[in-house]
């Protein structure tokens, strides 16, 4: 079978999925601009595509996003006729319609079958929209016009598609019928292998030595430091939580830049305005036990989360982190935002322990909690492993039913 894939950062989703099929004798091939030249990665082609340079234009600030997209999709059907006149004519078409790549493939070759990877569906009202009021500004009416812009794209792909996956419930209902019931809900997957607990675990961070599971490290992670993953309701709590736990080292992973939502104003990062808020209520000796580790490597990562005592998780009712579940599959006690994502995965005060996103002194109070009960947190953490195992692991659940829903979309 031929299948193309089509993913802006390819692998992206589909690194363990296409490696399989690849593996299995498939002739897969990629297109992407990750690439400058034709190469192969573990079996898959991959065909770069480029962009052409565009003169600038007067375009409604509610369609540069589309406009953007339909920039991206023509170039990937110049590339996928190519690709046809060299003799690849897809039986299978992989692809994530997020950027747009995809919106043309069906009219390059008609009789393929598609499948898209369904991450989100932009939705106007709360709580997808206006959940945080602290971060609402301009027009309530026309932002919502703005999101249902966002979303013309995908209106196209689904047309064009035959069916869809998703990595949670919560993802694929923000889906409109009747493309809601052609979507699968099949998680990316977890290698439990990697992330995995690790009693004997060290981890020695440059200019801040050396930690193990014996210092009490208290762990948040984003990728990158934003109010859509609770970055400022975390770093609100910072002031009681270190004045409570004088021996804990509060261990912060995160970019600087923006992966959602508004960007801060004047240039500013959103890490520093929250760090700005919150510094005047810290002593500097509390403070020197906050340390920033801006992007890690996925190795010094997964021992981080191995260390974790407590790892804070937050999140607006949005896509679901993979860090969350890693540290889960590492048997971390985890307190997490009540958010509807989060609670798909865990159950209050058996897989973890939640609370209102909103709720700074419960955050302390849980987190506190936590801390002070071993007994109650190795349960916390070992309930939280086996979760991850019996429902989300890679290579025994989700890849399986990953190969499953290519077979029934290929076979249809």
């Amino acid at each position: 079978m031929k299948t193309l894939f089509i993913h802006q950062n390819f692998p992206g989703q589909y690194k363990l999925l296409a490696q399989s099929l690849a593996a299995q004798g498939h002739d897969c091939v990629a297109l992407t601009l990750r690439v400058k030249e034709a190469t192969t990665w573990n079996g898959v082609r991959l065909i770069p595509y480029s962009l052409p340079d565009r003169a600038g234009q007067n375009t409604h600030p509610w369609v540069v996003d589309f406009d953007t997209k339909v920039t991206r999709a023509h170039a990937c059907f110049s590339a996928a006729r190519e690709l046809r006149a060299q003799g690849f004519d897809p039986d299978l078409i992989l692809a994530h319609p997020g950027w747009g790549e995809p919106m043309f493939l069906k009219d390059v070759r008609p009789k393929a079958r598609m499948g898209i990877y369904c991450e989100l569906y932009h939705l106007t009202d709360y709580p997808h929209a206006g959940y945080d009021p602290e971060f609402q500004s301009g027009d309530a009416l026309e932002a919502a016009l703005r999101i249902r812009m966002k979303n013309v794209h995908n209106h196209i792909h689904f047309d064009a598609a035959d069916a869809g996956i998703s990595p949670t419930k919560f993802q694929a209902d923000t889906f409109p019928a009747p493309f809601r019931d052609q979507i699968t809900v099949c998680h990316d997957g977890i290698n439990t292998q990697v992330s995995r607990p690790n009693p004997d675990v060290t981890l020695q961070l440059q200019k801040h030595g050396q930690l193990s599971r014996e210092n009490e490290i208290i762990t948040f992670v984003n990728r990158n430091l934003e109010p859509y993953r609770g970055y400022h309701i975390f770093m609100r709590a910072l002031p009681r939580l270190l004045r409570e736990r004088p021996d804990a080292t509060v261990l912060i992973v995160g970019g600087n830049d923006v992966s959602y939502g508004a960007r801060p104003p004047n240039g500013q990062t959103w890490k520093q305005i929250f760090i700005d808020e919150v510094r005047g209520q810290i002593t500097d000796a509390d403070w020197d036990r906050v340390r920033f580790l801006d992007r890690i490597p996925h190795d010094q990562f997964t021992m981080l989360l191995q260390i974790s005592r407590v790892h804070v998780y937050l999140t607006y009712p949005f896509v679901l982190s993979g860090s969350l579940m890693e540290a889960m599959s590492c048997g971390a006690a985890i307190v997490a935002s009540d958010t509807e994502p989060v609670r798909e995965v865990i159950a209050d005060g058996e897989t973890g322990e939640l609370v209102d996103f909103f709720d700074v002194d419960g955050l302390v109070d849980r987190v506190s909690a936590v801390l002070n009960d071993p007994d109650r947190r190795a349960a916390l953490g070992e309930a939280a492993r086996a979760e991850m195992v019996a429902r989300y692991d890679l290579q025994t659940v989700c890849l399986p039913r990953q190969i499953d829903w290519v077979k029934g979309l290929a076979a249809f």
